[in-house]
């Protein structure tokens, strides 16, 4: 991290919250920080893949080799997978080879001693959770068919082969497992005789319900591998049990998370069908939603131990597993488990609080070496505001909230005395998501600007066992609309935030629960809403198939339960809407399309409500390019400091139109 200024700086100057400035700039979020992910290690190289910004979001893969860090995908390939339109799993490494999936086309690629081949690129095909063979010659994978026009994408786990030249339009790969409405998680077992995987099926969804299936894998001269009848492992018993992220240890033993026990705890399964051992009891979670393919919670290790990261209270730690002891390991702040590297070490995605999310190599208890970090931060330590870990009653009696709250941090300015900092909600997406304390400029840019914050981990958010999970199950759009509006009772009565000043942003499902806040309570000044679902009924009809059926779990079936549908819909809500409002949204977003924002933009201003829409083409279900990121925080930034009658930045003010005045 680099540090400014000097033991002889002058001391803070005094200024109003909200109008400070900040060193966290526009520049600073859209063009000179990259996003960093998956990172896999093949020997002693390390990968990962890059997203850049000013290459409009491109995801290049990227490998550490001996101290020289270089790209290995040019442009136009962008390393990335639309499979759940979530994606995940792009690549995979063995040996120098390197197979992945280019997100532009959805073809899969292989790359080897230099030189690039497609495998296969069939229309309408995608691919995801690439996983080479022990021997590297075949790639297990995920593929979803979108040729069906009028049919929902057909789910198959199918092997590629690395030696096959055919013509890659005719390549689709050979299927293994079809038939459940979803597969994941295709893994060999390290001697290539078995074959795992995770199946579930409409309406649940992978933190819901799922079933681990194992079967032989059979080859015959050069053939692909083919499965021999396949059996049930685990989560076919008749009591809903999510089972996520098998892996097998070096002594052939199939590991996997299960939450048979009201928590993601490590089990180990025999493929002869006796019961599972749970390695590590405990009242915490090994284990993250399956939002995305190739999610690592957990490694087995050469020596016989698991390292896994646990979290607690919705913050995770390292731990060591060895013949059920768990010792606590000092490895940094991993986002997903570490892998190791061959000669030693371990490297991972680190995230701390304090610094930008870096690549790193290193050993426990000892300071890691960075190989690429997210970007330079030009701030001082007191630039940067720290969690601080809230719990808080829940209304009714119904026992403890979770949050964290960040108080306005900066080297150089101060408030008023006695003056409270007005506060930014975050109601995080999923709704099944997790607030996390790693650094981010979705906190900082407020929190160095004079705003307090506090990002919510409310009923529903992974991370607290099962039971907080399952509150919000029929519940969508009332508990966490509760639990937000306690957060900000418990903060502005321990006198740590203006009550007057309290604004609440969220995004996708979080943006369902901005809109219903504003509708039910008259707590918050203004609200913003980044390609949030506006309306329940449209996203159980027009919505991607990973989440068309995700609504009768959390709201109800439908149409049976169109009455919940009604009341639960922000479009229907917005005659007790009464504040200002800004709707930013991506035109190209399939999981929340552009109509349900334009519906509801419409229906505020026709009810007089000020609000404004802007739309940027070229995105999705989440904003990757340069201009729109920053586009996106300076209009946010303007419309709280219009609202709370601030001065304005040096930017255009946000146009709040409304077609009659409000009553």
């Amino acid at each position: 991290m680099t540090q400014s200024g000097g033991s002889d700086r002058p001391g803070p100057v005094t200024a109003p919250y909200g109008t400070w400035n900040s060193p966290v700039s526009a520049e600073l979020v859209a063009g000179k920080t990259v996003s960093l992910s998956d990172v896999r290690v093949d020997g002693r190289d390390v990968y990962w893949v890059e997203g850049r910004p000013t290459e409009a979001g491109r995801r290049v893969l990227v490998r550490a080799r001996a101290g020289h860090v270089a790209d290995m995908t040019p442009a136009p390939f962008d390393v990335g997978t639309r499979v759940h339109e979530y994606g995940g799993g792009a690549y995979a490494v063995c040996r120098g080879r390197i197979v992945f999936s280019n997100r532009c086309d959805g073809s899969v690629w292989l790359m080897e001693g230099g030189q690039s081949r497609c495998l296969c690129a069939g229309a309408g095909l995608r691919y995801a959770d690439l996983t080479f063979s022990p021997d590297g010659r075949f790639v297990f994978c995920v593929r979803e068919d979108h040729r069906a026009q009028d049919e929902e994408a057909a789910a198959a786990i199918v092997v590629l082969d690395c030696m096959d030249t055919s013509d890659p339009a005719f390549n689709t790969g050979t299927p293994l497992v079809m038939g459940p409405d979803f597969l994941s998680s295709p893994r060999p077992s390290p001697d290539g005789r078995y074959l795992a995987w995770i199946e579930w099926d409409h309406p649940a969804m992978p933190w819901d319900s799922t079933r681990l299936r194992a079967a032989s894998l059979l080859q015959e001269g050069d053939d692909p591998p083919r499965l021999a009848a396949p059996w049930s492992v685990a989560g076919e018993d008749g009591q809903p049990e999510s089972v996520i992220e098998p892996c097998w240890d070096r002594d052939g033993h199939l590991l996997a998370l299960s939450d048979r026990s009201g928590w993601w705890n490590l089990y180990r399964f025999d493929t002869t069908g006796t019961a599972p051992v749970a390695l590590a009891p405990m009242q915490a979670e090994i284990g993250q939603p399956h939002w995305v393919f190739g999610l690592r919670s957990y490694v087995p290790l050469d020596d016989g131990s698991i390292l896994a990261m646990v979290i607690s209270e919705g913050e995770p730690r390292m731990v060591s597993i060895r013949d059920g002891a768990v010792t606590p390991l000092a490895l940094g702040h991993p986002s997903v488990c570490p892998l190791p590297v061959e000669g030693g070490g371990f490297a991972w995605l680190d995230a701390p609080p304090d610094d930008a999310a870096a690549v790193v190599c290193g050993q426990p208890g000892q300071a890691a070496d960075v190989l690429r970090r997210a970007a330079t931060l030009p701030l001082a330590p007191d630039d940067i505001a720290r969690a601080r870990t809230v719990r808080f009653p829940l209304p009714g009696g119904e026992g403890t909230g979770h949050a964290f709250f960040y108080a306005p941090a900066s080297a150089h300015y101060r408030g008023p005395a006695g003056e409270k900092p007005p506060l930014v909600v975050m109601a995080h997406g999923g709704p099944t998501g997790r607030a996390s304390t790693a650094f981010s400029f979705k906190v900082q840019w407020w929190t160095s600007r004079g705003f307090a914050v506090v990002d919510v981990n409310y009923g529903g958010s992974t991370g607290f066992g099962r039971a907080y999970r399952q509150r919000l199950e029929g519940q969508w759009g009332v508990v966490d609309v509760d639990d937000c509006v306690a957060a900000c009772h418990y903060l502005a009565d321990a006198g740590w935030v203006d009550p007057a000043r309290i604004v609440i942003r969220g995004s996708s499902a979080g943006g369902l629960t901005v809109l219903l806040a504003l509708a039910r309570s008259d707590l918050f000044a203004a609200g913003t809403s980044l390609y949030g679902v506006t309306d329940l009924r449209a996203l159980a009809c027009d919505t991607h198939k990973f989440e068309s059926r995700y609504l009768d779990t959390l709201v109800g079936p439908y149409p049976a339960d169109e009455a919940t549908y009604l009341a639960r819909s922000p479009i229907t809500q917005v005659a007790d809407i009464r504040v200002p409002v800004l709707f930013l949204q991506g035109l190209d977003d399939k999981v929340v399309p552009p109509a349900q924002a334009e519906s509801m933009v419409a229906a505020l201003r026709a009810q007089g409500v000020p609000c404004a829409l802007y739309e940027f083409a070229g995105e999705g279900h989440g904003f990757r390019q340069e201009t729109t990121i920053r586009q996106a925080w300076e209009l946010e930034l303007a419309f709280y400091q219009q609202v709370f009658g601030l001065p304005v930045s040096s930017i255009p003010k946000v146009e709040l139109k409304a077609d009659a005045p409000v009553v």
